[in-house]
């Protein structure tokens, strides 16, 4: 049935432009992702929200046809709910571009064929579009195939770029208000923070937060009210992204005089921006999140030796790991975040002595609701360097038990004294226990052992510690 009435109302009966969005709501959802802010050149089905628009149109009375041009390349055709009031929809379409570009958006319109001179070719309704040309059917019913032309002229002033949403509708004549929700890829934001690390011998930075939202949809959106969705919730359309290169912009017109509003949305965060904002095509906008706060923050540098395992059996073999272990020292920044912080990239800065600030780091910050220890890190630290040694190795096999002793040496070539955190790995067997060491434990778990050690400025500290493992004869 539907089909039928498509078939005669959208390609016989004349269409009805509609107007462009008088209003237009977006519900846009956070993308982790990269791909909507890659470089590139068309739409991508990457990133998801929600579009609310209101179009004022003119019904003639009874049934007809309208085109509302100028939706997104990207969206969900199945998805699509019209509300025309007391008027009626009979059928409706979704025509998207494709590989026909714009025009293949717009068949069953009228339009006319124009030469370089702007002289008519041929009158009548788009039928196809391929890759070489364009198929009509003129006023007199004849189809026509045509390659060589210069121009398509729309005759019902359509053809705005994008999909566009073709209807057979039933109503009483006169003007009314068209609500259009659907839903569409393309869109998408992600939290854009900087912190930067104060000067002075504490640890403090100034936390600044930004929303990016990226239009990738094939479509402008002018004077759109925003609001953005923080969390991860189970969304089953989607499809593959494809990289493409867009100009990234921070909002001057119509800019937010306040900042959003935030609050809950079941299980997520939604936040408001204030007043409307311009979302060109193939953009990157960005706003405020939160004002800019001075947080308090602690450093740490972490030397890592092995990782969190045990064989199936005790490991008796001595030189099982080979050589001693050497490695970077990794240092990380932490704080306690103030406001519910939505996953994003954070660059941390710092200002250099000629008073240029620099970047030591740039990382994903995960979602971290308000409260929580967010800890970041930052790469490995060219001062520190450190490794550890075996000591002593020895088995007992008729009384079941293995002792081993290692040593770490830490060197310090900077010129600030730090406090590295060594953490070790006891993962010959399961059941041990530690026997000496030359300072005791900061933490210690079922499979980790962890010791702070001091490192003086331009010079060394060590770390000596012995370990004793047990094991019963049906564990042998």
């Amino acid at each position: 049935m539907h089909r039928t009435l498509l078939a005669t109302g959208l390609t016989l009966a004349a269409v009805v432009p509609a107007a462009a969005a008088d209003s237009v709501g977006l519900t846009i959802y956070r993308n982790s992702g990269g791909a909507l802010f890659e470089g590139g050149g068309s739409p991508v089905a990457d990133g998801y929200a929600v579009v609310h628009e209101r179009r004022s149109i003119s019904l003639s009375g009874g049934r007809e046809s309208l085109s509302l041009g100028g939706l997104p390349t990207t969206l969900d055709p199945e998805a699509v709910a019209l509300d025309l009031g007391r008027s009626r929809v009979l059928a409706q379409r979704v025509l998207s571009a494709g590989d026909g570009g714009t025009l293949a958006a717009h068949r069953g319109e009228r339009v006319q064929i124009q030469r370089a001179d702007g002289s008519a070719i041929v009158t009548g309704v788009l039928v196809g579009v391929d890759g070489n040309g364009l198929t009509v059917r003129d006023d007199s019913g004849d189809m026509r195939y045509l390659r060589e032309y210069a121009a398509v002229r729309f005759l019902d002033r359509t053809g705005q770029p994008g999909s566009t949403l073709q209807l057979v509708v039933d109503g009483s004549a006169g003007n009314t208000l068209a609500a259009l929700t659907y839903p569409t890829s393309g869109l998408g934001w992600r939290a854009a923070y900087a912190a930067t690390l104060a000067d002075g011998s504490g640890c403090s930075l100034n936390l600044e937060a930004l929303a990016s939202i990226a239009n990738r949809s094939g479509r402008d959106y002018q004077g759109a009210r925003l609001k953005l969705i923080a969390g991860e919730p189970n969304i089953a359309s989607g499809g593959g992204p494809q990289p493409f290169a867009m100009k990234a912009m921070m909002a001057r017109d119509s800019a937010p005089e306040s900042l959003p509003e935030q609050a809950a949305l079941g299980d997520y965060r939604s936040y408001v921006i204030d007043g409307a904002l311009d979302l060109p095509d193939a953009s990157v906008t960005q706003v405020p999140l939160y004002a800019p706060r001075t947080l308090n923050c602690q450093r740490s540098w972490l030397f890592d030796v092995g990782n969190a395992w045990f064989p199936a059996k005790p490991l008796l073999t001595a030189d099982y790991e080979g050589a001693p272990v050497a490695s970077r020292v990794v240092s990380s920044l932490r704080f306690v975040a103030d406001e519910n912080l939505p996953a994003g990239t954070l660059r941390v800065l710092t200002r250099d002595r000629d008073g240029s600030l620099e970047l030591l780091a740039e990382a994903r910050l995960d979602d971290t609701a308000k409260g929580l220890p967010a800890t970041i890190t930052l790469g490995n630290a060219f001062d520190l360097s450190g490794q550890r040694e075996r000591t002593a190795f020895s088995v007992d096999r008729g009384g079941r038990t293995m002792d081993e002793g290692f040593r770490v040496t830490l060197t310090n070539s900077g010129d600030v004294a730090r406090t590295v955190t060594v953490r070790a790995y006891p993962n010959r067997w399961r059941t041990w226990s530690l026997v000496s060491s030359s300072q005791k434990p900061a933490r210690q778990t079922v499979n980790q052992l962890e010791f702070a050690v001091e490192v003086p400025k331009g010079g060394k500290a060590t770390l000596d510690y012995a370990l004793r493992y047990s094991w019963t004869p049906t564990e042998e």
